[in-house]
């Protein structure tokens, strides 16, 4: 750090005054001052310019009597050099008088600051103590500059340097300028870790949010040397290991060394991991005569034989205690209590509920919410003034504040109240921007290319609300949708969502058809625990299908003349028609040669429920659903551990012109085994139910592909059409289930950063039961007089074949292997599997690409 001056006329001088030592001020005092004692009206005020005489002399305090001692000279003198409105203070003695001579600190002009471009100019005004017209103080400059100097190594520039110059004006006023070297960025080099024997380094960065530096740290911060993210990182590191068994684990150090050849910093780790422990027994006891404490056990998320769980004994503390105060035990405490067996590596537990002091809450307040408003914040508070004090509902609402993603950082501390019975909590809130401005772009290979923008606030208008439009545009998927939510409906923990949508999916080399779909669902969510959570939802939507007209066009009418496709010859003869030439049929003569097509397949029809569909128009669904979601993974994102199950179901028939039972559950496990290699277990399932007597449509029937075994193309197994030359149409299933196991693991030779991971996979799953329309007695169809199941063969004019399906119960299996990568524009993956067991008719896809981002 240099600290330089470029000072012009008299300033010099005042400078030099100013760089006297106070202590030699004092000295001269105690030679110059009088022996006797001085009445305060009796002081002189000399040099003064802004500052006013009466302001100067109340500095000095008078002993009784009204004299000035010695002692209260120097106490004013001191005084006054510590206000930083003087650069010089001193007293001296004339004619029996005291005389305070003061030499003022110039006044600031302006603050400007040159050469910082990675950090705006209001960011560092906002930083700085001296502002304009404000009274300039060396020290407080000095104190600016290693401020701003902090600053950037917060942001991970440790070669910043920071020179203030001062630049004299007339009128003993300055302009203060900050000249500043940004320098380059300081990254983390490498991150190791000693004494870590359970864990590998690479699970364990996965663990922290340092970063080592790569090739794509630009696209993030992480990889940026900050002292506090090492020091939080170590609490992860810690918790991480009580997590799992590691009851003595100490995360001893964390030290950091700056390699001037690497131009970063080295950061290593250093653990005494201990033994892992298994829980061998959970107790209840109690203090409180009329709590029996095993009524709480159900609370209790710890069992016996499994690892000792530091955070499920957090979580069984927190349940136990809120439940004891729920029934009236408003100052219970649930004190958790190991026991090592240090031989057998297990640890006993004991829950104790213990009377606690009788405190309450005198005041919350809130510091730092400049957007949202107060009620916003208290509502995630339990307890409220006046209520007994419980740390367990304090620490619940501190983790609800940072789960809402509207601050930087939240702190709940207390403070003494107006009582010793009474606290003050204290809300520190430090806030942060919640609006999201995206475009994202991706491609796969069912929806091809596809780019999205869209506008989204997280808090809008600063009371928690949650807005988000959307445009879609791509190859075969079209639409917007608008989304709004209210997290507490009517001040209840209930969030109130509603979803305006219009889709349009085109056709495509998997599907003949295209769909048009308007819909719009209000739903209700509620948080029946930290790891269950209930959805109820109403959907209501129009939709239809699109076809091209060569696809719809059915006629079984000799006398049109409409078609131009001739039979070939092998589905002539097998049909009762001569090849090329003519036939009769009923008394009239077709000839081929002529143009005139007489089957409703010849020259390549659509599936006769997608016909149907098309004839019947625009349809209306109406639905009541539900959902229940199961959550303990570690990490939504890219989780290691733990379970997730969806269940849903939806009743449609509530009005409208459809009506079913749809249920589908989804359920994926994921545990970490050797090597940093996590395994994934997922199964699936699903039924669709008849209700009513209305038939059942092929569009609301499953359809299945590579989200069911991969290898197979979207909608490539289950029931399809297998008319001669048609578009072989898949129909879907009324039931299907399926079967995944794979394992996922980084590559050992890349850096983990790099976000790559490989995949090896088996499938296994089936599609059936179509339960749809198989033939149409109805007319209305494209160009069709009539179209009905033909009675005799060959047909007669204006009939139309029925539906040929193929309903094959084969299971289909494949193997495969993919590639994860987390990467920088959004995560992508690509698989290549292959089918071991498919059925007939089932299409094939052996490699698949996904993925998108937003930037």
């Amino acid at each position: 750090m240099m600290f330089g001056m470029r000072v012009r006329g008299g300033l010099f001088a005042a400078l030099v005054m100013f760089a006297v030592p106070v202590a030699a001020t004092l000295a001269a005092v105690a030679v110059s001052a009088p022996a006797a004692a001085q009445n305060v009206n009796a002081i002189t005020v000399e040099g003064n310019r802004r500052v006013e005489v009466e302001t100067i002399r109340s500095y000095f305090h008078a002993g009784p009597g009204g004299r000035l001692s010695q002692a209260d000279i120097d106490d004013g003198l001191k005084a006054l050099i510590e206000t930083g409105l003087f650069q010089d203070v001193h007293i001296d003695q004339r004619g029996g008088r005291l005389v305070v001579v003061v030499v003022e600190n110039p006044v600031i002009g302006r603050v400007a600051f040159e050469g910082n471009k990675k950090i705006k100019d209001e960011q560092l005004t906002a930083e700085v103590q001296s502002k304009p017209r404000g009274t300039f103080s060396r020290p407080m400059v000095q104190s600016d500059a290693l401020r701003i100097a902090e600053i950037y190594r917060r942001s991970g520039r440790y070669d910043v340097r920071v020179n203030p110059e001062i630049i004299e004006q007339p009128n003993n006023r300055v302009d203060l300028v900050f000249e500043i070297n940004e320098g380059v960025k300081t990254g983390v080099r490498s991150i190791e870790f000693i004494g870590n024997n359970a864990y590998s380094a690479s699970r364990l960065r996965d663990v922290i949010k340092t970063r080592e530096s790569n090739i794509l740290s630009f696209l993030g911060g992480n990889d940026v040397y900050d002292p506090d993210r090492v020091e939080a990182d170590r609490d992860l590191l810690r918790r991480f290991y009580l997590k799992n068994g590691y009851a003595d684990v100490q995360v001893v150090a964390a030290l950091t060394e700056y390699d001037p050849e690497k131009k970063g910093f080295l950061v290593t780790f250093k653990i005494e991991e201990g033994q892992q422990y298994r829980v061998a027994s959970v107790n209840y006891t109690s203090s409180i005569a009329t709590l029996n404490p095993n009524s709480l056990s159900s609370f209790s998320r710890v069992s016996v034989g499994s690892l000792y769980n530091a955070e499920a004994l957090e979580k069984s503390v927190e349940e136990m205690q809120i439940e004891a105060s729920r029934r009236g035990y408003a100052f219970a405490i649930v004190r958790p209590r190991g026991d090592r067996n240090f031989e057998n590596h297990t640890v006993s537990i004991t829950f104790a509920v213990d009377e606690g002091p009788r405190t309450y809450i005198e005041r919350i307040n809130i510091r730092g919410n400049t957007r949202t408003r107060d009620y916003v914040i208290r509502r995630e508070f339990d307890i409220s003034e006046g209520d007994a004090y419980n740390r367990a509902l304090v620490d619940r609402a501190e983790r609800r504040l940072k789960n809402l993603d509207f601050f930087k950082t939240v702190k709940i501390t207390t403070e003494p109240g107006s009582s010793s019975d009474r606290v003050i909590l204290v809300v520190d809130l430090e806030e942060k921007s919640t609006g999201d401005f995206s475009v994202s772009g991706g491609y796969s290979t069912t929806d091809g290319a596809l780019a999205e923008v869209s506008v989204s606030e997280r808090n809008l208008l600063g009371r928690g609300l949650f807005a988000k439009a959307s445009v879609t545009y791509g190859q075969y998927a079209r639409g917007y949708s608008l989304s709004f939510v209210e997290p507490y409906l009517l001040d209840y923990r209930i969030a109130l969502g509603l979803d305006l949508y219009q889709r349009q999916q085109l056709s495509n080399s998997y599907i003949s058809y295209g769909t048009k779909t308007l819909g719009f669902s209000p739903r209700l969510g509620f948080q029946l625990r930290e790891d269950l959570s209930l959805q109820l939802r109403y959907s209501i939507y129009q939709q239809e299908i699109t076809l091209p007209s060569t696809l719809a066009n059915c006629n079984n009418n000799p006398g049109n003349g409409l078609l131009a496709f001739n039979p070939t010859p092998a589905f002539a003869f097998a049909n009762g028609f001569p090849a090329g030439g003519s036939a009769t049929v009923g008394g009239q003569t077709a000839t081929d040669s002529s143009g005139i097509g007489l089957w409703c397949f010849s020259d390549g029809e659509a599936s006769l429920p997608v016909r149907k569909e098309l004839a019947g128009g625009r349809t209306l669904t109406s639905a009541l659903g539900y959902s229940l979601n199961y959550n303990t993974l570690d990490n939504n994102k890219n989780p290691t551990d733990g379970l997730l199950i969806d269940f849903k179901q939806d009743f449609a028939g509530v009005g409208g012109d459809v009506s079913y039972i749809k249920t589908a559950i989804d359920a994926k496990y994921y545990t970490p085994l050797v090597a940093d290699i996590v395994g994934v277990i997922h199964a699936q399932g699903g039924v669709l139910n008849k209700m009513g007597s209305n038939e059942l449509r092929m569009l609301d029937h499953f359809q299945m592909g590579p989200n069911l075994v991969r290898g197979f193309a979207p909608n490539g197994i289950g029931p399809r059409d297998i008319n001669p030359y048609g578009t072989m149409d898949a129909l879907g299933g009324t039931k299907y289930w399926g079967v995944s196991a794979e394992l996922q693991m980084p590559f050992w030779f890349l850096p983990k950063e790099v976000g790559l991971k490989g995949a090896i996979y088996a499938d296994a799953g089936g599609l059936y039961d179509y339960q749809g329309p198989t033939s149409w007695a109805a007319t209305g169809e494209v160009n069709t007089p009539g179209c009905v199941k033909p009675t005799q063969n060959p047909p007669s004019p204006g009939t139309c074949l029925g539906l040929q399906f193929d309903d094959s119960k084969v299971v289909r299996t494949s193997v495969g292997v993919g590639l994860i990568w987390q990467s920088p524009f959004g995560p992508l993956r690509f698989d290549y599997a292959i089918p071991l067991t498919k059925g007939q008719f089932d299409r094939v896809q052996e490699f698949r690409f996904g993925g998108g981002t937003t930037f």
